[in-house]
């Protein structure tokens, strides 16, 4: 197992790509030798990152009543939760929020909208004045606005929007479970759309949605052929009133061997830990990063809990890493 773990540490280092197959072997050569594929994944990491650890953090600039029938989300309009329900904010308050994040530590802030898209002018206006109020401050700002026309992209950059990001939720063959009220190409449509614009690209998905690690390694090379800039991955932590409210969790030990699987995919990409990290790695947080991951989402998230900047800045010390961009 060793052998296999090693070899394809060495092709990742060069300019030899992982195939599917071979990302699976290494997933079970992980799960015989965990710590093995965490220190090569790490070594990878160190490699194309370095020592620092990004951060970024988020609004939920509008909340709720979302139309699409995604089975994890609280906030769409076909379940019932208890996740607030309110129209965009004013930007002067997107703005004061990443001046906070900012102050805090966080180096990105995410403008994060629920909906399909935003098809309202006085809506994009307020997003146009808080990318630029952002910039101002001097976070990067990013947004997760839903569908993506080449317009409305193309503006987007023109206001000095940073990174947009729309995440794939998971493979391709495994979408239909998940959502049916569009089509996973949209999803990858929009990606490239952003791409084509010149913004960065952010784009991922959830595990633990009941989905095996050959979905999500098909999701990770659908990544890797998208070009994508930077790869968050989400854990699921069930929202009661969803159809997935009594799913199983996966173990700590699972996603930390999908990280280190996803970093020898996308070894040159930022992999960033964001919702549910706290809940499903419990006291194993800090060994996301060992496993492969150069990033986190810390802060609050959409409708649940995250935890403090100050507590993301204590762990990345005492790995004795560096909080950067």
């Amino acid at each position: 197992m060793s052998a296999v773990i090693d070899e394809l540490k060495r092709r990742a280092a060069g300019s030899g790509q992982i195939q599917p197959d071979e990302a699976l072997a290494l997933y079970h050569a992980g799960v015989a030798e965990p710590f093995h594929l965490m220190a090569a994944a790490s070594e990878l990491r160190e490699l194309f990152k370095g020592h620092g650890v990004s951060l970024c953090a988020i609004v939920n600039a509008k909340s709720g009543l979302c139309p699409e029938n995604c089975r994890f989300c609280a906030q769409s309009s076909h379940y019932d939760t208890s996740a607030p329900v309110y129209s965009l904010l004013p930007a002067a308050e997107i703005v004061a929020m990443g001046r906070d994040a900012y102050r805090d530590g966080a180096h990105m802030f995410g403008i994060v909208t629920s909906g399909t898209q935003i098809g309202n002018d006085t809506e994009w206006y307020e997003i146009y004045q808080a990318v630029q109020g952002l910039n101002d401050i001097g976070i990067r700002p990013c947004a997760s606005l839903g569908l993506l026309d080449a317009g409305r992209a193309t503006r987007l950059k023109s206001e000095g929007l940073f990174r947009y990001h729309h995440n794939l939720e998971t493979a391709r063959s495994f979408f239909h479970n998940i959502c049916s009220t569009h089509e996973y190409e949209e999803d990858v449509a929009t990606v490239r759309t952003a791409r084509e614009a010149g913004l960065s690209v952010c784009s991922g998905g959830i595990i633990g949605l009941g989905e095996g690690i050959e979905h999500r390694i098909e999701m990770g090379v659908t990544l890797r052929e998208l070009g994508v800039d930077s790869v968050p991955i989400n854990i699921l932590n069930p929202i009661p009133g969803t159809p997935l409210a009594d799913v199983a969790q996966l173990e700590p030990m699972e996603i930390l061997l999908t990280v280190s699987v996803l970093r020898f995919l996308l070894p040159d990409k930022d992999i960033k830990l964001c919702g549910g990290k706290e809940h499903n790695l419990r006291q194993l947080l800090p060994l996301g990063i060992v496993a492969g991951a150069n990033s986190l989402m810390t802060g609050n998230y959409l409708t649940t809990t995250g935890r403090s900047t100050k507590l993301d800045l204590e762990m990345i010390r005492d790995l004795r890493m560096t909080a950067a961009f």
